[in-house]
């Protein structure tokens, strides 16, 4: 008798597990859940029958059959459709044999996260997929700020739907879609760089000599660096580190989680470094006001190499660094092409007048404005000219392209669109005062910049908003269509 008071409960465990086992239900885990578009994404599923045949769908597209193991899992990655707009998606799985499905939702969305959306500077947004050139003279004014300051210096960062931007003496937060605003936290000055956001944490510098680090969701400071000079450059965090200059005219490397210094360049660029740096393959591509360009060791600092015999006016824009070569500007009045391994001249392109604005590279071609109140696209292996565009002010913004458009502003007042490989104009907006260092960004189907009048605006197609809020799916049953991908080998 005493054996059976152990069997029995045994038994019964097992009689009640066996409908649990045999209801399990299907899951469905995406790794990650946002993405911009053509970026893979892993789909893995459980609780299908074994060996099995299972269609993933994303919305209503048939992408991949997927058979499953013997437990009733798979793991496959599909990319996100070149098409797909940014909002709320549904990635489905359905099994061909059990009728078994499971669903996730998944966001379509590109980041800018940093000046010129990346560590290369190319300031080109390949993901773009609602503004075109044929869309493009749609835009209209979705939304514009209060002002955050007399003028605005520094150039947003949107990720996850938050944008990111320095004012007079605080540090902003705005919902991206709608303009509401989030939070400020209040700094020590001025704030003329770009911040950079990076695994939930916002750097950006400032004028009372510091960089600062928040948090990105809450605004709470996270910590501050100090330097002995204004922090204009807008920082690179690459690896960990957050890389940029000061008008003490040293380079730093900082821990981007606790602060602290690993390297301050060990020596005197010879005047203030206002350049943002450039991460490429572990080497520091930044300019100095002392007319050189210099190529820095990322893990120590130390140079590989300077080109004083190159500019003869100050490097205050930030490089471009494409496929071995360095593009930057100089206020010589020229673009230069370096070679990024031994800071050799490729070649040069003279324009009217001083250069601030930092090129942006796409396709082939190097955009970049001037002071001689000019626009230029030239190509990028030859430096000849492809053509020009004429604005009625000064040119100091930084282009970005994005989807066949490159965008830019003007002291003239105004923000334009136009065709990259053409110079036509698409589009334009008249603000209510210059746009002068403040670099646009493009992404989601908007555009948005700074303006001397102190305030952010944010143009989307005259259809607007909607197209961001996100739609309903029906039941994933509901998907199967007609007709389904063939099971491949």
């Amino acid at each position: 008798m005493k054996r059976w008071r152990w069997i029995i409960p045994a038994l019964l465990l097992i009689i009640m597990t066996l409908p649990a086992v045999a209801l399990a239900a299907t899951t469905l885990s995406l790794t990650p859940t946002s993405a911009p578009p053509t970026k893979p994404v892993t789909v893995k599923g459980t609780g299908f029958g074994a060996a099995e045949a299972v269609d993933i769908y994303f919305n209503e597209t048939d992408l991949m059959v997927a058979v499953t193991d013997g437990a009733g899992g798979f793991n496959k990655a599909i990319k996100v459709p070149a098409s797909a707009t940014p909002e709320t998606h549904w990635i489905t799985a359905v099994g061909r044999a059990s009728g078994k499905a499971a669903q996730k939702s998944f966001i379509v969305r590109t980041n800018w996260p940093m000046f010129h959306i990346g560590l290369q500077h190319k300031g080109h947004n390949p993901y773009e997929n609602v503004l075109s050139p044929g869309t493009v003279s749609g835009l209209d004014l979705a939304w514009n700020t209060v002002p955050i300051g007399s003028d605005v210096y520094s150039s947003p960062a949107i990720v996850n739907d938050i944008l990111y931007i320095g004012g007079d003496t605080k540090f902003y937060a705005f919902n991206a879609k709608t303009g509401a605003f989030k939070w400020s936290p209040t700094v020590g000055g001025l704030i003329g760089s770009c911040p950079a956001v990076v695994s939930g944490k916002v750097y950006i510098g400032c004028y009372d000599y510091k960089l600062y680090a928040f948090n990105a969701t809450t605004g709470a400071k996270l910590w501050d660096f100090p330097t002995g000079g204004i922090v204009a450059s807008s920082p690179a965090v690459a690896n960990g580190v957050v890389y940029f200059g000061s008008h003490d005219t040293k380079v730093y490397a900082v821990n981007a989680n606790t602060g602290l210094a690993y390297w301050a360049s060990p020596f005197l660029t010879g005047d203030a470094v206002q350049s943002s740096p450039a991460v490429v393959n572990g080497v520091v591509y930044i300019g100095s006001r002392d007319s050189k360009v210099y190529a820095l060791n990322a893990t120590t600092g130390l140079a590989y190499w300077a080109s004083p015999f190159l500019t003869g006016g100050m490097v205050t824009s930030s490089p471009a660094v494409v496929a071995g070569v360095v593009y930057v500007t100089s206020r010589d009045f020229k673009l230069y092409a370096l070679n990024a391994t031994t800071g050799v001249k490729i070649w040069d392109f003279t324009t009217g007048d001083v250069v601030h604005s930092s090129p942006a590279v796409a396709h082939g071609m190097v955009y970049f404005g001037s002071r001689d109140d000019k626009f230029y696209a030239l190509n990028a292996t030859t430096g000849a000219k492809l053509w020009d565009f004429t604005t009625g002010g000064d040119v100091d913004s930084s282009p970005v392209v994005a989807n066949g458009v490159v965008y830019f502003g003007s002291m003239d007042r105004r923000l334009y669109a136009l065709n990259v490989a053409t110079g036509a104009l698409l589009w334009s907006a008249t603000l209510a005062d210059g746009i002068r260092e403040t670099s646009p960004a493009v992404v989601n189907g908007m555009v948005y910049v700074g303006c001397f009048d102190g305030k952010v605006y944010a143009y989307s197609l005259e259809a607007g908003l909607p197209i961001l809020a996100g739609i309903s799916r029906p039941d994933p049953r509901r998907l199967i269509p007609d007709y389904r991908l063939p099971i491949t080998p």
